[in-house]
C-alpha cells in the first residue's frame, strides 16, 4: 500500500505541473552545469539509486512471497509456509531498513545542493551593486533562495527517485504477470483509459488551481508583510483602517479558501479514480484468475500474487508517460537558480587591483560623467510588474527611496526618462565634475534637491563607476583598487541610517567585528549616544528592532554614527548625517565629530548652516554640475547661487532658532 500511495502521488504531481513546461528545453550549458552540481554528490547519488532499485525489488518480491505462502498453504507444505513466512518477515526488516538508509541519503544529498546553490545565490547578490536592490523585488529573490532552490533539489531526489523505482516496479510487476498470465495482463491494460481520461482532465483543472492558488497565497503573504511591519502598521494606525483592512484581508483569505476547496475535491476526483480502477482491476484478476485456478491452469497461490501486483502498474505507467514533465519542472528552477548566478556585477575588480596607500587621504574628481542605468536593465523576472527606479541610498537598498529624501538625487523628469516607453536613454546625473578634497580637509556640497549630491558620494564609496573620468583616492582609481580596501577605508553615514534587527553591540561590531568592550564604549561617547545606551533595558544587548525602530531618530542616528566612529575610516562621507538630531544633539554630534574625524577627509552633504560654515571647501551642486567652490564667506560674497541657498536654506532655520 505505501507504494502505491507514493506512485500515485508521484503521478498527481505530473499531472499538476503547468502544462508550459511540456513544451520547454533546456540548454546544453544548463545540463553541463548541473552535471557539476551533481560531482561533488556522485557517491551518494549511486548508492542512492541502488537502494532505490532494492527498495523496488523488495516491494515486487513482498507479493511473489506471500502467493507462495498461499500456495504452501494450500499444499498443506507445513514446513514451506514457516520459512516462506520468515522470508516475508526478514524482506520487511530488510526493506524497513533499506527505506531509512535510502531517507538518510536523499536528505544529505538534497539537503547538500540546497545548501550550495542556496549559498552560491546569497553570496553572489551580496555582491550586486545597490542599483540593483532598488529595482529587484525583495519577495522574488527570497523565492529564487527558497522555492527555486528546493524545486532544484527535486531532481536530484524526488524525481529520480520517481523514475527509477517506477521503470524498476513496471518492469518486475509487468514481467512477474507476464510470466504466469500473459492474457490477464493485457485485460487489465485495458482498464487503462477508464482512469487515464479522467486523470488527464483533473490534471488540467488542478493545475490551474494550483497556479492560481500560489498567485492568491503570494498576494495574502505580502499583504500581510506590508501590514506586520513597523511602518505598515503604524500607516494603519493612524489612518484608522483596521475595519477596512479586516474585510480585504478577509475577502482575499475567503478566495484562498474557496480555491483550497476546489483543489481538494480535485484531488479526490483523481483519487477515487485511480482506487476504483484499481479495484476493476482487482476484481477481473480475481475473477479471470480464481476460474483459470478452479480449471487447475493457474495456481491460487499466483492468483494472490498477480492481484496484489496488479494494484502496482498504473501508478508507474502514467507517472512515467509524464515524467518530461516532471524533469521539466525540476529544471526549469535550475534555470531560475543560474539566472540569478549568471548576474554580473558592473563593479567589477580589477585582475592586478591594488590596495589604498596607507596614511591620510584625498579625494579627487577628474571630469566625472555618470548616468544612472535605463531600467530593465538587469533580470527583468526579479524587478516585477511596477516601474524600476535607479533611486540610491547609501544606506542600503531602497532604504530612503520612495520617500522624499534629500537623498532622492535625481529630479522626477530624470526618473520618468528612465521609465518611458521606448526606454529613451537618460540624461546623466552628473556631467564633467572636477573636484578636490585634501588629506584630512572637509568639503561640504550643498544644492538643491535632485542636484546630484548623493551621485557625487556614491561614487567616491565605489558603489557605482563614472562612465567617464576617474574618482581617485589617494592618487588610485578606484576602479584599480581592490574593492575590500576601498569599504574598509571609506566611511558612510547616510540620512536615514539602517540598524539591523539586533542588539546594540551586534549593530556596532559590524564595523568592527574584533572591538572590545572598551571600544564600543568610547564610540558611544563620542557619538553622545552612551547615556542612552546604559538606560536601555540590556544596555549593549537592547534589541532595536526592525529598522531600529524601538530608537527615536536622532538616537538611531547616534548609534550609527558610533558605528561609524568605531569603524574609523581614512574617508568619511555624511550624507545629512544629522538630519534627525535636535539642536542640542546637533551641536554635541558636531564637537565629537570634530574631534573623532581630526586629521580624515571628510565629504558631507548638508544644508544646516552649522555644517557648512566650518568647511573647508564648499561645492556648489546644480543640475550635476559643480556650479561654484569657495568658503562660507567667499560664496556668500559673490553673491550666486549659495547666497540664494542660503537666505532660502540656511537662514531660514537660523532665524527660527533665534
Amino acid at each position: 500500500m505505501s507504494g502505491h500511495g507514493a506512485a500515485s502521488w508521484t503521478t498527481l504531481r505530473s499531472f499538476t505541473r503547468d502544462p508550459t513546461t511540456r513544451r520547454g528545453g533546456v540548454s546544453r550549458d544548463t545540463w553541463r552545469r548541473i552535471g557539476g552540481l551533481a560531482r561533488p554528490h556522485r557517491g551518494r547519488l549511486l548508492v542512492f539509486l541502488g537502494l532505490v532499485v532494492l527498495s523496488s525489488a523488495a516491494a515486487v518480491a513482498t507479493p511473489v512471497l506471500l502467493g507462495l505462502v498461499v500456495t504452501a498453504v494450500a499444499d498443506g507444505d507445513r514446513r514451506s509456509v514457516v520459512l516462506l513466512a520468515l522470508l516475508v518477515g526478514a524482506l520487511a526488516l530488510v526493506e524497513g531498513a533499506v527505506t531509512l538508509v535510502q531517507r538518510w541519503y536523499s536528505s544529505r544529498i538534497g539537503e547538500g545542493l540546497i545548501y550550495d546553490l542556496r549559498t552560491a545565490v546569497f553570496a553572489h547578490v551580496q555582491r550586486q551593486p545597490v542599483s540593483f536592490f532598488t529595482r529587484a523585488q525583495t519577495g522574488a529573490l527570497v523565492t529564487r533562495l527558497n522555492s527555486d532552490v528546493n524545486g532544484a533539489q527535486q531532481a536530484f531526489t524526488s524525481t529520480l527517485q520517481s523514475v527509477v523505482s517506477n521503470v524498476v516496479l513496471l518492469v518486475l510487476a509487468g514481467g512477474v504477470i507476464l510470466s504466469q498470465a500473459p492474457l490477464l495482463l493485457l485485460a487489465v491494460l485495458l482498464l487503462l483509459p477508464l482512469f487515464w481520461v479522467p486523470a488527464r482532465r483533473v490534471g488540467r483543472r488542478l493545475s490551474g488551481l494550483t497556479r492560481r492558488s500560489m498567485e492568491l497565497n503570494a498576494e495574502m503573504g505580502n499583504r500581510m508583510t506590508e501590514r506586520f511591519n513597523v511602518s505598515g502598521a503604524l500607516l494603519v494606525t493612524l489612518f484608522g483602517r483596521p475595519e477596512e483592512e479586516d474585510a480585504q484581508f478577509r475577502e482575499r483569505a475567503d478566495r484562498v479558501r474557496r480555491i483550497g476547496v476546489s483543489i481538494a475535491m480535485s484531488n479526490r476526483v483523481f483519487f477515487t479514480a485511480l482506487t476504483t480502477v484499481t479495484g476493476l482491476a482487482t476484481a477481473l484478476v480475481y475473477g479471470v484468475g480464481g476460474v483459470l485456478a478452479v480449471d487447475g491452469q493457474l495456481h491460487v497461490g499466483a492468483v494472490v500474487t498477480l492481484a496484489a501486483l496488479m494494484g502496482r502498474l498504473y501508478g508507474p505507467i502514467t507517472s512515467l508517460a509524464n515524467v518530461r514533465v516532471d524533469v521539466m519542472s525540476a529544471l526549469v528552477s535550475f534555470e531560475r537558480v543560474f539566472e540569478v548566478l549568471d548576474l554580473r556585477s558592473p563593479l567589477v575588480e580589477a585582475a592586478h587591483a591594488v590596495d589604498l596607500p596607507d596614511g591620510p587621504l584625498d579625494v579627487r574628481l577628474e571630469g566625472v560623467t555618470f548616468s544612472y542605468p535605463r531600467a530593465g536593465g538587469g533580470l527583468t523576472s526579479l524587478e516585477g510588474g511596477g516601474h524600476g527606479s535607479a533611486l540610491l541610498d547609501l544606506g542600503g537598498a531602497g532604504e530612503g527611496a520612495g520617500e522624499g529624501t534629500e537623498e532622492d538625487d535625481r529630479s522626477a523628469d530624470d526618473r520618468s526618462a528612465d521609465d518611458a516607453p521606448g526606454g529613451r536613454v537618460e540624461e546623466p546625473a552628473l556631467r564633467g565634475v572636477d573636484l578636490h578634497v585634501g588629506p584630512g580637509q572637509v568639503l561640504a556640497l550643498v544644492g538643491r534637491s535632485g542636484a546630484g549630491k548623493t551621485t557625487l558620494t556614491s561614487l567616491v564609496a565605489r558603489l557605482h563607476d563614472p562612465q567617464e573620468g576617474a574618482v581617485r583616492i589617494g592618487g588610485v582609481d578606484l576602479r584599480d583598487a581592490r574593492l575590500a580596501s576601498v569599504h574598509d577605508r571609506v566611511g558612510v553615514v547616510t540620512q536615514d541610517a539602517h540598524l539591523f534587527h539586533d542588539t546594540v553591540r551586534a549593530n556596532l561590531l559590524y564595523a568592527r567585528p574584533g572591538a572590545d568592550e572598551e571600544q564600543l564604549w568610547r564610540a558611544l561617547g563620542d557619538a553622545q549616544v552612551d547615556g542612552l545606551v546604559r538606560e536601555l533595558p540590556d544596555g549593549l544587548d537592547t534589541v532595536v528592532g526592525d529598522r531600529g525602530h524601538r530608537l527615536s531618530g536622532g538616537e538611531k542616528q547616534r548609534v550609527a554614527l558610533a558605528r561609524l566612529l568605531l569603524k574609523a575610516p581614512d574617508v568619511v562621507v555624511l550624507d545629512e548625517a544629522t538630519a534627525h538630531l535636535d539642536s542640542r544633539s546637533e551641536v554635541l554630534v558636531q564637537r565629537a565629530l570634530e574631534r573623532a574625524l581630526e586629521g580624515r577627509t571628510s565629504i558631507v552633504i548638508a544644508h544646516r548652516l552649522s555644517t557648512v560654515r566650518g568647511a573647508d571647501l564648499i561645492a556648489v551642486v546644480d543640475a550635476g554640475r559643480v556650479a561654484e567652490t569657495g568658503t562660507h564667506e567667499e560664496l556668500l560674497a559673490r553673491g550666486g547661487l549659495y547666497e540664494e541657498l542660503h537666505r532660502t536654506q540656511l537662514a531660514a532655520p537660523t532665524a527660527a532658532q533665534a
